[in-house]
């Protein structure tokens, strides 16, 4: 068979559309939804070549709109997580022993599939199913996806490139094979770019995956494998079931072919799962790799010496864009006595023009959050915060569910740092903001440290330099994502690559060639050209 040392196309970041008034993307994602909305789908899970259907099925509602149906999955249990696993071994050989060149060729084509005949349709399933705005759709299900998908193929390129020296009358290789056994992907609501990401990372490196999803991000999720399934992608390489947490951990996480997961979503269900794999540890064949991004408390510290405009515009879009429900949001702000007035003045005019609704209508900044749960959880730290003597609420703090889970961007003012609302994840359109005494900069970069258990993103506002240096160093532990004079939140694939450390994950990179080694078990191979013919070495010569 012919061959040759290939070159992938090198990446470069998606273009992100605007969909300005009268523009060709604005008026094609209004058909694009207006089609979604007009009709109900019907979504099975993928095992193997299959659609599977179990007849048990659940409503596809959009948050905004929770009476309106999209359409319905088709519900799972442990019999389909088994078939999955046994579909993902199955394809494993086949697949694991296809030229790299072509597992490379189908993702670069589901990259271009989305970024052209799909971008509508996934931006549509995303902005219905998720309730995000057109802007955070794009950013989100069309771009970050895209140039993960790129990216990700020339990162494998780089990897498989890395070689080691050979000395005189050696040739040395190391090959970068698939894990043993099948792969788990555990992906969350809030990006699809993430439910994309998780499960094909994995099988890019030749490895077979199965895949859960959370049941609120079904929709997309299934546009997905349908660009997969156009793109070439063989059958039980990438399998997706739609099944209950705890169904599927016990079946995948008793296996003994279980090789790896693949993990975003909350620290507390990450810890749960690594006891479990600790405890199960001697079942397996191999170690599993575990690689997880959780949660985060993000913060936003601005020095005296910072523009007040900028912080006020940092936080409210690191605060409320997408409503909070990002890992990287925004949540607690330590604002100079200084500053203060001015960035008050300037954050609660930008909330008041704000306006909050359905994301088919694209004059609305704020949507819903994800379901009722999120809805409950959200609206109890608001009132908890509303009890307590030390905090304001000086916006928001009002919510409706009638319609659609819809909650007020909501800015509380403490007088105690280590109240509920600076120290917990809340995961929504909440912020809690400290002033802190504007000679007491480098005693609130302790705080800030000191404050939560995670170390996801966080941000830094000045224009003082040693001001800048000294937050860095300080911090250097509080955020594997650490933002000089911007919100803390929008990484960005190939530029900013995302994870953090402490309660926030094991910080493997999301978009980074490190993360991709993690689904690879290298194998080193020595040739001898000439082997010896005696054992004996020169120093055993008399003299």
């Amino acid at each position: 068979m012919a061959t040759g040392f290939f070159h992938v196309p090198p990446p470069k970041n998606e273009p992100v559309l605007s969909y300005a008034p009268g523009s060709r993307e604005r008026r094609a994602l209004q058909q694009a939804l207006a089609d979604a909305r007009s009709r109900q789908i019907d979504v099975p899970m993928f095992i193997g070549g299959s659609e599977v259907r179990s007849g048990k099925t659940k409503k596809l509602s959009p948050p905004h709109d929770h009476q309106h149906i999209l359409g319905y999955f088709h519900e799972g249990d442990k019999g389909h997580v088994e078939q999955a696993i046994q579909a993902a071994l199955a394809a494993r050989e086949l697949w694991a022993t296809l030229a790299w060149e072509h597992r490379a060729a189908i993702f670069l084509k589901a990259a271009d599939l989305l970024a052209g005949p799909y971008r509508f349709k996934m931006n549509a399933a995303t902005m219905l199913g998720q309730s995000k705005n057109a802007y955070q759709a794009e950013i989100d299900s069309a771009c970050e996806l895209i140039d993960f998908l790129r990216f990700n193929v020339s990162f494998m390129a780089e990897i498989y490139t890395e070689q080691p020296q050979s000395s005189p009358g050696i040739w040395n290789r190391m090959e970068y094979r698939p894990l043993e056994g099948f792969t788990f992907a555990l992906t969350p609501f809030n990006f699809t770019a993430i439910g994309g990401n998780l499960p094909t990372s994995m099988a890019l490196m030749g490895n077979t995956v199965v895949w859960k999803p959370a049941h609120t991000q079904i929709y997309s999720a299934h546009v997905f494998m349908e660009i997969l399934r156009e793109a070439g992608l063989p059958d039980g390489v990438i399998n997706l079931v739609f099944t209950a947490g705890a169904d599927t951990g016990e079946v995948v996480f008793n296996h003994p072919d279980f090789a790896g997961i693949h993990f975003t979503g909350s620290t507390g269900v990450f810890q749960q799962i690594w006891k479990t794999i600790g405890n199960n540890i001697a079942t397996y064949k191999s170690y599993p790799r575990i690689v997880g991004e959780t949660g985060g408390k993000d913060f936003i510290v601005a020095h005296k010496s910072a523009d007040a405009k900028e912080v006020a515009v940092a936080i409210a879009r690191g605060a409320f864009e997408y409503q909070g429900q990002k890992c990287s949001a925004a949540s607690r702000c330590y604002i100079p006595s200084n500053l203060w007035p001015e960035v008050k003045s300037l954050l609660l005019a930008d909330l008041a023009s704000m306006k909050m609704g359905g994301p088919e209508d694209f004059t609305h900044f704020i949507n819903a959050v994800i379901d009722e749960k999120a809805f409950t959880s959200i609206t109890s730290y608001i009132e908890q915060a509303r009890k307590n003597p030390m905090n304001e609420i000086i916006a928001g703090g009002r919510y409706d569910k009638s319609r659609g889970y819809f909650i007020e961007p909501t800015v509380i003012l403490t007088q105690d740092p280590s109240s509920l609302t600076m120290c917990e994840e809340i995961f929504g359109p909440v912020v809690t903001i400290y002033v802190y005494h504007s000679e007491n900069f480098e005693q609130t970069l302790e705080r800030v440290d000191q404050t939560s258990p995670y170390a996801l993103t966080g941000s830094i506002f000045a224009r003082d330099r040693y001001a800048i240096e000294m937050a860095t160093q300080k911090l250097e532990n509080a955020a594997g994502n650490f933002y000089i004079n911007d919100k803390p939140t929008g990484a960005v694939v190939g530029q900013q690559p995302f994870g953090g450390a402490r309660g926030s994950g094991t910080n493997d990179k999301a978009g980074a060639k490190v993360n991709l080694m993690r689904w690879v078990s290298m194998r080193s191979i020595k040739e001898t050209l000439v082997p010896p013919t005696d054992y004996r070495y020169p120093f055993l010569e008399k003299d």
